[in-house]
């Protein structure tokens, strides 16, 4: 893996996306996709499809087929709301497209974490959905370990409250600094009630950790 920062990103049907479109209308996954920049400057994307999936009415024609699958060459208006636009305006490296019932995922790396900032704050600025999933830092020198940024902010305001609460009463120590009913009883809920968002943000931070989907 290249240093610098891998980020994933996911957008809901993006309103401007032709695999994303394709995905929705072939009830299909796309996930063979390859991006390069044309001779004049408008991105041009290329991706694989089975062909049993594409509509009949599809108004493209593939550019080659395969035995089972049609390769498809969409070039970009470069003033296009894309995704795959929008990247190509930061010259950075896009790792893996995914789409799937008209929802896209991307996974592209940033030199840096100000890059990563800017990129963020562009996508946030021309797609309202905008979810960012996942920052993990590439390994550098000779250590093996990753640092993961994890994103606190898919937790609700309960499960953030509750896991504050915890850790803050020393919940997680040994001996524990506080039982669940204590703690329960501090935040006005039922213990069963305090023990779901409890687990539900253990869940989430730990998907990002291990990068895995929680």
């Amino acid at each position: 893996m290249p240093a610098g920062i891998r980020v994933t990103v996911s957008f809901p049907r993006p309103p401007v996306c032709p695999i994303a479109a394709l995905s929705a209308r072939a009830g299909t996954t796309i996930d063979d996709v390859s991006t390069s920049a044309s001779v004049d400057g408008d991105p041009v994307t290329e991706f694989l499809v089975d062909a049993d999936a594409v509509p009949d009415d599809y108004e493209r024609d593939p550019v080659f087929t395969y035995t089972d699958r049609h390769l498809y060459r969409v070039r970009h208006d470069a003033d296009a709301d894309c995704p795959c636009t929008c990247l190509g305006e930061f010259d950075t490296a896009v790792d893996r497209y995914h789409a799937s019932d008209g929802d896209l995922q991307v996974v592209f790396h940033a030199r840096e974490f100000d890059q990563v900032q800017a990129i963020v704050g562009e996508l946030r600025e021309r797609f309202d959905d905008v979810d960012i999933q996942r920052l993990v830092r590439a390994p550098t020198g000779t250590s093996a370990r990753d640092t993961v940024f994890v994103d606190r902010g898919q937790l609700t305001d309960r499960q953030l409250e509750v896991l504050e609460t915890a850790y803050d009463a020393g919940y997680f120590e040994r001996p524990r600094g506080a039982t669940a009913q204590e703690l329960a009883d501090d935040l006005g809920i039922a213990p069963s009630t305090f023990t779901e968002h409890l687990l539900a943000a253990q869940r989430k931070l730990l998907g990002d950790t291990l990068e895995t989907d929680a």
